[in-house]
């Protein structure tokens, strides 16, 4: 029996465990899921005679090491930053590894030591990155054998709640991890390409520089730009393209508002507030405004934004209880961006029944017999319900299908690796058909 060790249960793998369990028997898989508090696990696994959940508390480097040199392949879901331990000790204990995050530096330093033991790490493996490399290189490559020219290349991804659960002014609720969308934009300057000019936006500008993009029948949504595009000119070989940008998507409107939030300050991440714990929703508000004898938190909070209560921003303030002076966030030392993303989730988070929405959007100028083109190609995905959701789907079974094609010798490619290679994204986009991730291509000549 071939084992594979997850590592982490949070809410991105409900899919993933699910196609583990449903493939256990024919792949011939033992499935073990350790994590520290295990409930999530437990409830996703089953009973399956083929899995367990184990208790794991991840900085016990001795049981984590125990745990990791019986499996075959290893499937790290924990935060990113947490990822480079676990690789360390899959190289020490010679096991292949999975994981859906970015590729750190300290990841990267790692590919010399993987390839010469014969190990595959494969990173960005989720949605975003993942479904959004496979998906852009299998047009791109495509493209490219019929003997196009790349002239553009545009990627947008969003995780939102499906529109017929979609009941606040936001638009939008929580289907990841919160406390990624509340530092959402701070990993640095965004950075992109566009019509040939080189553009950079500071974190304190990146949500007032948003585009507009429509996708029918799902309607009207923005973009803004995410990280650093221009790393993709090699990566996806596009040195010869005039834009190239990758962004986030939401719901129109949504920037404008979440702006205040960034203008004020109260996404910083960087210190301790004194007394957090003791402060209301309106204190923690009132902190990052001006002092005034008589004014109003309101009064106040209308003057720095310059609207009154009639515009959609207003709205959307009131709707998230930040004017409440008895309700209370209780998190001692609490920095700003933890204050700010307790009130979020309070507001944000799934119902049971809530459906989330995934979004994916390219957008590829390109010339082919002389004639210029544009082809947009989109997916959307609709969860079932608050657990097994669009984003676990999206993220979990891109993960699920990789891991049993390194099991299975299907993917060969050792050291630090992402599905950018046709060997690598074709088997695992196909499959992902059965599972409705879908992408929906239309082609104009102009």
């Amino acid at each position: 029996m071939r084992q594979i060790l997850v590592i982490g249960s949070g809410k991105s793998t409900s899919y993933l465990l699910k196609y583990l369990c449903d493939h256990a028997f024919s792949e011939d898989l033992f499935i073990t899921v350790a994590d520290l508090h295990i409930e999530n696990a437990e409830s996703f696994i089953q009973n399956n005679a083929r899995a367990q959940a184990i208790k794991l508390d991840i900085f016990d480097a001795a049981s984590r090491f125990d745990l990791i040199k019986k499996a075959d392949i290893v499937i790290s879901m924990l935060p990113a930053h947490l990822h480079i331990d676990i690789a360390k000790d899959c190289l020490k204990a010679n096991k292949h590894m999975v994981t859906a995050s970015y590729v750190s530096p300290e990841m990267q330093a790692l590919d010399v030591e993987a390839r010469s033991k014969n190990l595959i790490f494969l990173n960005e493996i989720g949605v975003d990155p993942g479904l959004d490399h496979m998906s852009a290189m299998q047009i791109i490559d495509r493209l490219r054998e019929n003997g196009a020219q790349i002239l553009s290349f545009e990627s947008y991804t969003g995780g939102l709640i499906a529109p017929e659960c979609d009941n606040n002014p936001w638009h939008y609720k929580f289907t990841w991890n919160p406390r990624n969308v509340v530092l959402a934009g701070q990993h640095g300057t965004a950075k992109y390409l566009k019509e040939g000019s080189y553009k950079y936006i500071h974190y304190h500008q990146l949500f007032k520089r948003v585009e507009p993009l429509s996708i029918k029948p799902y309607g009207d949504f923005e973009v803004y730009a995410n990280r650093d595009s221009l790393q993709y000119k090699d990566l996806y070989q596009l040195n010869q393209v005039k834009t190239l940008l990758r962004g986030t998507i939401r719901r129109s409107g949504f920037c404008e508002a979440w702006h205040v939030f960034v203008s004020l300050g109260m996404t910083d991440n960087s210190y301790s507030m004194i007394g957090s714990e003791s402060l209301s929703h309106r204190d923690f508000l009132n902190a990052f405004l001006p002092y005034h004898p008589s004014k109003s938190v309101e009064s106040k909070l209308k003057d720095a934004l310059q609207i009154d209560a009639h515009h959609h921003i207003w709205e959307k303030l009131e709707s998230l209880n930040l004017f409440n002076n008895s309700s209370y966030c209780g998190i001692k030392n609490a920095t700003p961006a933890q204050m700010l993303e307790k009130i979020l989730t309070d507001a944000w988070s799934l119902t049971k029944t809530d459906k989330d929405m995934l979004v994916m959007y390219h957008k590829i100028g390109y010339k082919m017999n002389n004639k210029n083109h544009e082809l947009n190609s989109n997916l959307v995905v609709i969860g079932e319900d608050s657990t097994y959701t669009a984003m676990s789907k999206t993220v979990g079974v891109p993960i699920a299908i990789a891991t049993c094609a390194i099991l299975n010798k299907k993917i060969t490619q050792v050291g630090v690796q992402i599905p950018i290679a046709k060997t690598i994204y074709s088997p695992i986009l196909k499959e992902l058909q059965d599972f409705g991730i879908i992408f929906n291509e239309h082609i104009k000549i102009y």
